[in-house]
């Protein structure tokens, strides 16, 4: 399979690194030691984003967005990824393919906005009694005299506090399966400023500083029919029909981190003596490197494959979990490799890598603990055998 990039690509992916380097990187410092994201400083970046071209480069053309194919926009993900989270999300904004599945109607009111950088949304699936057993929510919607009314909790819900609202999966039914029960699961609207409705602050999270996460709160919170997305009891359809990307995603932004902390290591390998001689000639650290190299190699090759294979329909969630799980468990190994070369130096703030060091351990956990990529492939492997 040819990966080689397009001249399209190539112009992406140039764009996107220098906008990265010289409007991103200047403000890493100043968010990951106060863990703030000034709204002043979202503003102007968002405004060079859009002037730029890059803002909402993930929504297809169709509905007003970039319309980057999968493929080239995973290598435009990777470029973000290099820098600090909550820079590249809020600033670059990406909004939530799952808008597009909204009536025409919905989309004017809830993806629009989003596109023009007035508001951010934000997915409410995760609570703290459900995680991976997404059927296991308790949150529920029920009919009352023509409306819905919510209630339930969910919690760990990115940057819910700037978002204007939020999609919201509630359990309104049950149905009997083969297996036993199981939960119906729909999807609604809710603006931020619906009675019954309230976002508090989340959990300090040692990963991605200034990239915020709340608890939502539902009391008998009104909603009409107007704002279900999708049908009825088809709120994972309507999340599997345009949520599938998502673990590339985080796949690709995996390697931009990687690939920063990879190239400052060979750096201070070419940089650094000891006893006489660049310490890249001691076998202890050209194996790390070349270990390293290796290692992203394959990420990258898995997920650029699942990528291409993805916008006709030959992407499998196994070559997701695959690509989600190689990225993220590299990142991994890649930061702290990075850090063991550079000893001591690589543990202070001066140099990127602690922070990267830190923020790769969420990417083992959400979007798909590494454990539940495993159960994804190892259950493609064996059930075709009836296991």
């Amino acid at each position: 399979m040819d990966f080689t990039l397009s001249d399209e690509q190539k112009l992406i992916v140039e764009t996107t690194r220098a906008f990265v380097e010289n409007e991103l990187y200047p403000h890493e410092m100043e968010i990951e030691r106060s863990g703030v994201l000034e709204p002043d400083l979202v503003k102007e970046l968002q405004g060079k984003a859009l002037e730029t071209g890059l803002y909402a480069a993930n929504i297809p053309e169709e509905f007003g967005g970039g319309g980057l194919d999968t493929l080239s926009w995973l290598l435009y993900e990777k470029e973000l990824g290099r820098t600090n989270y909550a820079l590249h999300w809020t600033c670059v904004a990406r909004p939530s393919n799952i808008l597009c599945a909204g009536t025409p109607e919905q989309r004017k009111k809830y993806l629009e906005p989003c596109l023009r950088g007035e508001t951010w949304d934000c997915l409410a699936m995760t609570e703290p009694g459900a995680g991976s057993d997404l059927r296991g929510m308790k949150a529920t919607a029920q009919r009352d005299s023509g409306d819905w009314l919510l209630n339930g909790t969910k919690h760990f819900i990115s940057h819910a506090d700037i978002a204007g609202f939020a999609i919201c999966f509630m359990k309104t039914g049950v149905e009997q399966t083969p297996r036993g029960e199981k939960a119906q699961i729909t999807a609604f609207f809710v603006d931020k400023d619906t009675p019954g409705f309230a976002v508090r602050d989340g959990y300090n999270n040692v990963s991605h500083r200034g990239y915020t996460n709340a608890v939502l709160e539902f009391d008998n919170c009104r909603v009409p029919d107007e704002n279900i997305l999708g049908e009825v009891g088809k709120g994972f359809d309507v999340a599997n029909d345009w949520l599938g990307a998502t673990r590339l995603q985080v796949a690709a932004t995996c390697l931009g981190r990687a690939d920063r902390a990879f190239q400052h290591a060979v750096q201070f390998a070419v940089d650094r003596q000891q006893f006489g001689q660049q310490i890249g000639k001691f076998q202890g650290v050209s194996f790390k490197l070349a270990d390293m190299a290796t290692e992203m190699k394959a990420a990258e090759l898995l997920t650029w494959e699942a990528g291409s294979k993805f916008d006709d329909g030959g992407c499998t969630d196994s070559d997701m979990a695959m690509a989600k799980l190689k990225a993220t468990e590299v990142l991994a190994m890649v930061a702290d490799e990075a850090i063991q070369i550079h000893g001591g130096m690589g543990l202070m703030d001066e140099l990127p890598l602690e922070r990267i060091w830190r923020d790769a351990r969420i990417e083992r956990i959400w979007e798909g603990t590494s454990e539940i990529q495993r159960h994804i492939i190892s259950r493609a492997l064996l059930r075709p055998l009836g296991g």
